[in-house]
């Protein structure tokens, strides 16, 4: 196995494992590596430096043991063999997607957002879509009221 850094066409640099350098030419020939920030398929080697092993790694473990994200780790959470970022790219573009949508089309209540859904569905005000935020406590009492509305996980805005 061998750790590339790799560039995507928006300059976004992230990390991926192959199975040897013939392995990624040929995932990155055919597209099938994407960022996890864009989800560009324009994706190159990044320059980088090489990490020369001498029989003990730099956190002082034996070659034998392994690391965390090492080919072969079975641990909680460790990358598959060969994965790339490509369903967390996915799920963050759509992500992105769906606030430009929302903050383009609805109107930014902020923290009044509990009051005026209330409004909202009781007919006070006209119907309308809204956005903004709430507490736990405001949420399950909306929930408890049968006002129908959706959290949503925000992405960051930066691209770093």
């Amino acid at each position: 196995m061998i750790l590339f850094d790799l560039r995507c066409a928006k300059d976004h640099v992230f990390e991926a494992w192959f199975r040897d350098g013939d392995t990624a030419e040929r995932q990155l020939a055919a597209r099938k590596v994407a960022c996890p920030d864009c989800g560009s398929a324009k994706v190159v080697k990044a320059p980088m430096a090489p990490r020369i092993g001498k029989g003990a790694t730099s956190a002082g473990r034996a070659p034998s043991e392994k690391a965390p994200g090492d080919p072969g780790d079975k641990s909680p959470g460790a990358p598959a063999q060969g994965a790339v970022a490509g369903p967390a790219a996915v799920m963050a573009r759509e992500l992105r997607a769906l606030r430009a949508k929302i903050e383009a089309n609805f109107d930014h209540v902020g923290e009044r957002f509990a009051e005026e859904a209330r409004k909202i569905h009781y007919g006070e005000t006209e119907a309308r879509g809204i956005y903004g935020e709430t507490s736990d406590e405001d949420a399950r009492s909306l929930r408890e009221e049968g006002v129908e509305f959706a959290r949503i996980p925000w992405l960051p805005r930066h691209d770093s």
